[in-house]
Order: structure tokens, then C-alpha cells, then sequence
């Protein structure tokens, strides 16, 4: 596959899943060009891999690790809305809710984020977010585990005993998605 054909292919999911990361569309732009245009210049190494598309997107992942290192005063505020182009049903409740868990999202440390965007947005693995992230499959499973309480704690707290979010715990996928 040249590069050509895996950037067409792969560019729009590579674009949602840093959107996920970022909280800003914009923000997700510019992180993807420039894995892009170092991804191009190694093309015949990451080429030949077996699943370049993982390759790619761990380094989407360090972009946005080494960027919320630069600027560690940035709290993305994108709104909900921004994360994704598919359709939605239009409840207020739920766009409240929505906002609030992408919020406190934004709140968390980079790679407790990435691991949370990878296990729930992208679907991986333990394992496979392991080798993305660059750590072992419990590590990864601490930094989900520690992500979830205090989302849970967060959100809780912020929100009345009758509402849905309460009820039945964080939907993380039907947030991010």
C-alpha cells in the first residue's frame, strides 16, 4: 500500500480519533499533518509493517502526549458537538450530559486520556493499547481504572441523584462516539 492510498483510507479515522484526544477539531488537524508529513518521510519502513494504521495512530498518540507536555496550561474546551460528524438524536439531557463527561475527559492526564479514547472509541485491546501507549497491558489497565474513578467521582458529584447519568454510571462510548 503506498502511502497515498493508506493516507485516503485512513485519514478520516485518523482525524475522529484525535479529535477524541484533543476535544478540538482544529487542534486534531494539526496534530494529524504533522504525523502525516513524518509518517511520508518513513513511509518505506512504516510501509512494510504489518498493520501501519496502529503505528499511525501511536504516533497520533505521542503528538498529543508531547503537546499537552508544551502546553500543559491547555484544557480543551471544545464543545461536544465537535467531536464527530455522525448523527445524533437531539435530547438536551443527553447534550448535557455529553458536555459534562467531555469535560471532565479533557480534565485528565494525556495518557490516561489515550487509553480511555483507545479502549473505547477506537475498540483495542489491553495489549494493543500497551504497545501504542509504549507501557505494559497492566499499566494500561491501571491508567483506565484510575480515569474511571475520578470521572465517576466527578460526575457524581456534579450531578442530581434523578438523572440518567447517575442511574446508570458514565457511557463513555455513547460520549465519545
Amino acid at each position: 500500500m503506498t502511502f497515498e492510498e493508506f493516507a485516503v483510507a485512513k485519514l478520516p479515522a485518523l482525524l475522529r480519533f484525535a479529535a477524541v484526544l484533543t476535544g478540538d477539531r482544529a487542534l486534531a488537524e494539526d496534530a494529524v499533518q504533522e504525523v502525516l508529513i513524518r509518517a511520508h518521510e518513513r513511509w518505506n519502513k512504516i510501509g512494510g509493517l504489518d498493520r501501519p494504521e496502529l503505528y499511525v495512530r501511536k504516533m497520533v498518540v505521542n503528538e498529543f502526549l508531547s503537546w499537552r507536555r508544551r502546553s500543559w496550561r491547555l484544557v480543551p474546551a471544545g464543545r461536544g458537538t465537535d467531536m464527530d460528524d455522525r448523527a445524533s438524536p437531539d435530547h438536551a439531557s443527553g447534550l448535557a450530559e455529553r458536555d459534562a463527561l467531555l469535560a471532565e475527559i479533557g480534565k485528565l492526564p494525556g495518557r490516561q486520556r489515550a487509553v480511555l479514547a483507545l479502549r473505547y472509541y477506537e475498540g483495542l485491546s489491553d495489549a494493543e493499547i500497551a504497545e501504542v501507549v509504549g507501557c505494559k497491558p497492566g499499566t494500561v489497565r491501571g491508567y483506565a481504572s484510575r480515569a474511571l474513578a475520578r470521572l465517576r467521582v466527578e460526575l457524581t458529584t456534579e450531578s442530581p441523584p434523578d438523572s440518567r447519568v447517575h442511574r446508570e454510571g458514565m457511557r463513555i462510548e455513547g460520549a465519545i462516539k
